[in-house]
């Protein structure tokens, strides 16, 4: 492991650059769209946007799409999927991964994080810090599991939805696509597509 590129420059890109480095990366560029008028990050210096990138991705040993937004994350990853660039998965050495356990492709644990035994982990997942995904869980391509949420075993959550910071999800609950899990909700059953909830028990949100 040697040069990686950070695709999106936001306070989530420094945290993935630092687990990137923490993990045996020698170094991290960054690219994102609001460049020019976004110059740097924190120390790093941003080299250009995702089009300059593209130009010479041959330059890296892989890329990482460092994007909270779940659908625009995806969206980016399609498209460095379509180029033939290999996508980095990112894991901090005090992250606790089971042997049995699969991490897709994209997918970054933050520190502290613990994925437990036979936990399938989809495409662009974020585990953020302190979270954990319990026994034989499988999470969808394009999920964020926010700092200290907790999944129990065999919960099973749709493609790019959103379990926010604090969150607790009981034992075989079955959350959809597209969902958003509000701060601390404690979710008890099952949550069909498309809705946001929130509330200890979680509730649908009427908008």
């Amino acid at each position: 492991m040697k040069r990686l590129a950070i695709l999106g420059a936001s306070g989530h890109g420094k945290v993935v650059a630092e687990v990137a480095l923490s993990a045996g990366w020698a170094s991290v560029d960054f690219y994102d769209d609001a460049w020019p008028g976004k110059r740097r990050s924190g120390k790093w210096v941003i080299s250009g946007d995702t089009s300059a990138f593209l130009k010479d991705p041959g330059r890296f040993d892989g890329a990482a799409v460092a994007i909270g937004n779940n659908a625009i994350r995806m969206k980016v990853i399609w498209q460095l999927q379509a180029a033939g660039i290999e996508l980095a998965t990112l894991v901090h050495p005090s992250a606790m991964i089971s042997d049995s356990a699969r991490l897709g492709a994209g997918a970054v644990a933050m520190a502290g994080a613990v994925v437990n035994a036979d936990a399938v982990v989809g495409a662009g997942v974020i585990l953020n810090t302190l979270c954990s995904v319990d026994h034989d869980c499988v999470l969808g391509d394009g999920v964020h599991i926010s700092p200290g949420a907790h999944l129990a075993g065999d919960v099973r959550v749709g493609e790019q939805s959103w379990v926010g910071i604090g969150v607790s999800i009981r034992q075989g609950v079955t959350v959809g696509r597209l969902v958003t899990i509000g701060a601390g909700a404690a979710v008890v059953c099952d949550i069909a597509d498309n809705l946001t909830v929130a509330g200890v028990p979680a509730k649908e949100l009427i908008r």
